[in-house]
């Protein structure tokens, strides 16, 4: 099942009594629990029925211990573990004559209890019994990270849902600019979201305007004023860096221009160029952005930038070098255009 599936059925009140909720993406399982945390029970319940550990802070007998409880003048009892991950699950005796209590209540889980695990930044083993437990008596999802060629479907998909409209060229420029960090994407939106009116559009300058990302200075302008080696361009959008380096971090910086040369270089490799928006992951919109730097840097120059780029990652935290992030940026930059 899907994140929007199971808070479907949580919403229609379709309950397991098993939740494993993990994987590499901690946005939707966030999705899912704050809503099982905030909005399963009525307020007046949870005082008795809910009860919230933290993995680092808790053992697998100490939740379960909770879980066999009764609810108190309710129908269910909420029993959540975050940061599932950090807890100390204990072993799995694989004796057959012992009984395990992790696995014995597992496989017979209390049904007014709705225990749920939310294990973070890692796929829990599927190998393990306490794992098929779960799964057979409760539910299991997964949180898959997307791939980076999603996340502008993702932007407009969230937009959408909150009544708002955006166009795919925004999208992609968001998807750019913020990474593939879900939970970040959608902080930014929400409070850029706050200063239009709903049902409007969000436009590049709106983009522009709350979001920090200047409309003459930014790594768009960089990567579109690189490929065209435009010196001029280029060294006025690196001044603007140094002298505003809290909106324009190196890390950042470095990060996209690598992510943008790796895709001048896989255009190097296409042979069907007709299919390079699909095979690199980007709107359409850009495609003549990687056309243009293509035929400015060929294959080994590109290669060689490449190269440079992660050199001037390894300077910007110190490793042989302590020159000040604007001087590494304008010498990176000199290595580019010549």
């Amino acid at each position: 099942m899907t994140a929007p599936e199971i808070l479907k059925d949580l919403k229609s009140r379709k309950y397991k009594p098993l939740y494993l909720l993990h994987g590499d993406e901690p946005y939707f399982i966030d999705q899912v629990s704050n809503y099982i945390e905030h909005e399963l029970l009525p307020e007046a319940e949870k005082g008795f029925n809910q009860t919230v550990f933290y993995g680092k802070d808790a053992d697998i007998m100490t939740v379960l211990n909770a879980a066999k409880r009764y609810p108190m003048m309710a129908d269910y009892q909420v029993v959540l573990v975050k940061e599932a991950q950090d807890m100390k699950w204990g072993r799995e005796d694989d004796d057959k004559k012992s009984i395990n209590p992790v696995l014995s209540y597992l496989e017979n889980p209390l049904p007014t209890t709705i225990l749920v695990f939310c294990y973070k930044y890692g796929k829990f083993d599927k190998r393990k019994k306490t794992y098929k437990a779960i799964e057979k008596n409760g539910l299991v999802f997964e949180s898959a990270s997307l791939y980076d060629s999603k996340i502008p479907a993702w932007i407009e998909g969230y937009v959408a849902e909150k009544q708002y409209k955006l166009s795919g060229q925004a999208s992609a420029m968001l998807a750019e600019y913020l990474g593939n960090d879900l939970s970040k994407i959608a902080n930014e939106l929400d409070k850029l979201m706050l200063n239009i009116n709903k049902g409007e559009e969000i436009t590049l300058k709106s983009i522009q305007d709350n979001i920090g990302i200047s409309k003459e200075y930014n790594v768009f302008e960089l990567q579109t004023a690189l490929a065209r080696r435009d010196a001029f361009k280029v060294n006025q959008i690196i001044n603007y860096f140094e002298a505003n380096p809290k909106s324009n971090p190196i890390v950042l910086v470095l990060g996209n221009l690598s992510s943008y040369f790796t895709k001048v270089l896989t255009y190097h490799y296409l042979k069907d160029k007709s299919q390079a928006a699909r095979e690199l992951g980007v709107n359409p919109y850009f495609i003549k952005d990687y056309e243009q730097a293509a035929r400015t840097f060929n294959y080994a120059k590109t290669m060689d930038i490449i190269s440079a780029l992660r050199e001037y990652d390894l300077k910007s935290k110190g490793v042989d070098s302590t020159a000040p992030h604007g001087e590494l940026m304008k010498e990176l930059m000199f290595r580019i255009l010549h």
